[in-house]
């Protein structure tokens, strides 16, 4: 057998295996599921006069309009808090001798991290479909975006899930066990809370701004705005493949190092 054939059956093999775990032990990804979902239900039905009036200029309270802007970000939360089980998934297989029992096999290495990443962006993908089916349940709609916007949406969504699932990885591989993985992930759902997600990055104090400004999240957020709302993306788009490309590329190498180093 071919080492890409090779490759590719093992790396199916260890998908198989990760989406079987998900599936017989759905409590984690179901919790981090929850608190985006919560966190739109609070700021729609709770919060969504007020900060509809607030980001309207004093022009009265819209909470549909206030849905459009909250859903983007909500979704790239999503993808934040679904890594971090990937993240425990993998701090778990390293504590519990699995990985040194796959060491002993004749199987490609990187299908054991390979195996992972490809298992959590599906999980990402699956989540942020669930999100966004309660946020059309609640009256979110696009602004005429096109096919072509539309999927450069679901790109944009699956890279951002891509690039912070080698992240959460190396997390994992870092983490003495599984609760120290999901505190050392936890910036993942903390970082969207001080973005755009929420409040215009502008209508936050200067000494802040930068803060909110300059992070993965805001431009991913107002790239994803822009293409599904009309609203201007300017320079957001670049920098959100950016970033994207660089964690993506970041993740990949540290957890790949972290991974050969440990002992055999």
């Amino acid at each position: 057998m071919s080492t890409l054939a090779l490759a590719v059956r093992d790396s199916n093999t260890m998908l198989r295996r990760n989406l079987l775990h998900a599936r017989r032990y759905p409590s984690l990804t179901l919790n981090l599921l929850l608190t985006p979902i919560m966190l739109l239900l609070l700021f729609v039905y709770v919060f969504g006069d007020t900060m509809s009036a607030g980001i309207g200029g004093g022009g009265g309270p819209d909470r549909s309009a206030y849905i459009a802007y909250l859903v983007p970000g909500l979704l790239l939360m999503t993808i934040g808090s679904t890594t971090i089980g990937t993240a425990v998934s993998v701090s778990n297989d390293m504590t519990e001798g699995i990985i040194a029992r796959f060491r002993t096999m004749a199987i490609h290495r990187p299908s054991v991290l390979i195996g992972h990443v490809v298992g959590s962006v599906l999980q990402c993908v699956m989540s942020v479909i669930l999100v966004g089916a309660v946020a059309v349940a609640i009256g979110f709609r696009s602004t005429d975006a096109t096919v072509l916007e539309w999927l450069a949406a679901f790109g944009l969504l699956v890279l951002f899930a891509l690039a912070l699932t080698w992240i959460a990885v190396g997390m994992g591989l870092i983490s003495p066990n599984a609760e120290a993985a999901s505190n050392n992930a936890m910036p993942l759902i903390f970082l969207p809370l001080i973005s755009s997600a929420f409040v215009p990055v502008d209508s936050m104090p200067g000494w802040f701004q930068p803060i909110a400004e300059y992070q993965p999240f805001t431009p991913a957020i107002e790239t994803l705005r822009g293409l599904l709302l009309g609203t201007e993306i300017g320079h957001n788009g670049w920098l959100a493949l950016a970033w994207c490309l660089g964690l993506a590329a970041l993740g990949y190498f540290w957890s790949t190092a972290k991974f050969n180093s440990d002992p055999k």
